[in-house]
């Protein structure tokens, strides 16, 4: 299969690694001209490019592996190339601030309806390094239509990279988002060597307040509480190489969200989901004193 692949990041690289390792055809997208030209040197199993339409020519499948605030425009810029016929994978998390989108929803505003049985997602408890190594990973992969998901669980799937499938795409979409801010607070309670005690409350209270504004936003309750909720969630909080764990470690250190951001050198999407989150939270009336604390600490 030819994958057209956006965004060469730890995340989406070690996913374009796995799709090249089956033996399909992947040409991976990226805006940074240094990154693109040192991959071509080291990697050859895969195509890279600065050219979307490059990345877009004949792909029978879209990866997106930007950010969550990346995804809109470029979206939008594959929309002036083409209305994609094939289906479009989104790997990031996060939810849109000031419109309150989760990402799939992005999608089917640029591109409307018609496009629904074209949009899936993968989500869970995944570290790039782990994928890379080939050790056990599990994750969720969900979309509006049963065939859609099948299908790309299917093309994801390895001996050591279990996909299973989820038809709550809103659910799974939900704990993927929110899972990150409630890793910044863990974070910080590490920081601050407030102990686990602290920390197991945090998740357990965290898990509860992702569960309230999900459900409240139409999930399964029973989504929160598997690998996209629960497990995504266990693992972010509790690892130091999670970087928004190490963003809330930073703060908790003295220093400023900018200087955090600066050291860890990739895309915190905790720190630009809460505000959304809290956003939601007000508005369905549903309090959120964990998500609400974070956003102050980071803004104000």
């Amino acid at each position: 299969m030819k994958i057209g692949f956006l965004g060469t990041g730890a995340w989406g690289y070690c996913l374009a690694r796995l799709l090249s390792g089956k033996g399909h055809k992947v040409t991976s997208w990226s805006i940074d001209a240094n990154q693109i030209e040192l991959l071509k040197k080291t990697d050859t199993q895969i195509s890279f490019t600065e050219n979307l339409e490059e990345a877009l020519e004949d792909a029978e499948m879209i990866v997106e592996s930007v950010t969550s605030k990346g995804i809109r425009p470029v979206f939008e810029q594959i929309k002036k190339i083409k209305i994609p016929e094939c289906p479009m994978v989104i790997t990031s998390k996060g939810i849109e601030q000031n419109t309150g989108l989760i990402l799939p929803d992005i999608l089917l505003e640029i591109f409307g309806e018609k496009s629904k049985d074209k949009i899936a997602i993968i989500s869970g408890p995944s570290f790039a390094d782990d994928v890379i190594r080939g050790l056990p990973v599990s994750v969720v992969g969900a979309s509006f239509f049963r065939e859609t998901m099948i299908n790309v669980c299917d093309l994801f799937t390895t001996e050591t990279f279990r996909v299973y499938p989820n038809a709550d795409i809103v659910g799974v979409s939900y704990g993927g988002a929110l899972k990150n801010i409630i890793a910044i607070a863990c974070g910080i309670s590490g920081g601050l060597s407030l102990g686990d005690s602290c920390n197991a409350a945090l998740i357990t209270r965290g898990l509860h307040e992702i569960s309230k504004l999900a459900v409240g936003c139409g999930s399964k309750p029973e989504t929160l509480y598997g690998l996209s909720g629960m497990g995504d969630l266990c693992l972010t909080c509790g690892s130091i190489l999670s970087r928004n764990y190490r963003f809330g470690s930073l703060l908790a250190q003295g220093n400023s969200p900018e200087e955090a951001k600066n050291k860890i050198g990739m895309v915190v999407e905790g720190a630009y989901t809460c505000l959304s989150a809290l956003q939601i939270g007000k508005k369905l009336g549903i309090s959120m004193p964990i998500t609400e604390t974070v956003y102050k600490i980071i803004y104000e």
